[in-house]
């Protein structure tokens, strides 16, 4: 069991969208004892499927298997979590294999993918930079006790201007508009500055991805010291090309004048305030024990989701079968869709 907590230690690199998530995990990635792995997404959300679970396995006490046998949730998740690490670190070769694959086929340099495979080291820990996890921490905290996240932060005109551009690499809209990148940028920073304040700097490592450009040396040593890795000029290689992958043209002008000039100033404000602002010496119980809160908050909205949208396929089916007229039929829904909307995640 020991050797099982000493490697599950994975890294979560978070922040906004556009941050540099992705080529600061990268770098880690050419660490002898790490290596990449795509953008998960799924984790966060299966931590709260898992959090339902668990209140359905421990529902009705001790008739119920999970409270009747005194198994705590933290071991629920714990366990999973493990499992989770031991199927990524099974599975590398294979992650391998098809990255090799798609490297003859697009003609890449190899020296890429030597750095991030295990010829370069043993590699016993991965990085997953899904920036979305920014909204996960406390649920990924749950399923990997050990695990240890990095939040990169980017000025917000930077990242803004970048999620804009985002459709000329993946021929996608990250967002739609000027605001709902400010937005986005919001709701992600927040999210990883609480999770600064509740966990403290031996679990969350702010690094700035200026620093990450200016003086890359030491803001990478800084890093490493914080994951208890040793210090290697491999982590720096991929720095050497253009970290800007949406090739934001030097003249393009974001401004929108449909803009809400109140979310473009609160947003500058934080990213100022954060600029300035040392990170937490120290962990916060209070942050944590909100932190905890809106977890449950969010276990709960999904359930009673999940139950909401049941009861309206078993009305649906229902009526279905019935002779009521259309108008009828949607009255009937009213209520349930009604009730549905009125709950927050």
């Amino acid at each position: 069991m020991e050797m099982h907590k000493q490697l599950n230690k994975p890294i979560f690199v978070v922040g906004s969208p556009r941050s540099g998530t992705s080529i600061l995990s990268w770098c880690l990635g050419h660490h002898p004892n790490m290596f990449p792995v795509p953008e998960s997404n799924w984790m966060g959300d299966f931590a709260v499927n898992l959090g339902i679970a668990y209140q359905i396995g421990s529902a009705r006490g001790d008739y119920s298997i999970l409270s009747a046998m005194d198994v705590q949730d933290d071991e629920v998740f714990a366990a999973f979590g493990r499992t989770i690490n031991e199927l990524i670190m099974r599975h590398q070769k294979d992650l391998e294999k098809k990255r090799e694959t798609r490297c003859v086929e697009l003609n890449l340099d190899r020296r890429w993918l030597e750095a991030t495979s295990a010829v370069s080291g043993p590699k016993k820990r991965w990085v997953d930079g899904t920036p979305e996890y920014s909204l996960h921490i406390f649920g990924l905290r749950k399923l990997f006790p050990d695990a240890r996240f990095v939040h990169i932060l980017r000025d917000v005109r930077a990242v803004v201007c970048s999620m804009l551009n985002f459709y000329r690499v993946a021929g996608t809209q990250l967002v739609r508009n000027e605001e709902e990148g400010y937005r986005y940028w919001l709701r992600t920073v927040r999210a990883c500055v609480k999770a600064e304040q509740a966990y403290g700097p031996s679990v969350v490592h702010r690094i700035r991805y200026a620093d990450l450009v200016d003086t890359p040396e030491s803001a990478m040593r800084s890093l490493l010291d914080f994951l208890a890795e040793p210090y290697t000029t491999r982590c720096l290689r991929p720095l050497k090309q253009r970290i800007n992958s949406s090739n934001v043209s030097p003249n393009f002008n974001a401004e929108d004048s449909t803009t809400n000039p109140a979310v473009v100033k609160e947003a500058t404000q934080l990213c100022a305030e954060i600029e300035e602002t040392p990170q937490a010496a120290k962990a916060s119980s209070t942050a944590a024990d909100e932190m905890e809160a809106a977890f449950r908050e969010r276990v709960k909205y999904v359930a009673s989701a999940h139950k909401a949208y049941q009861k309206a396929r078993q009305i649906i089916d229902t009526l279905k079968k019935s002779d009521l007229p259309s108008d009828a039929a949607i009255e009937a829904m009213l209520p349930i869709a009604n009730s549905s909307l009125s709950r927050k995640p």
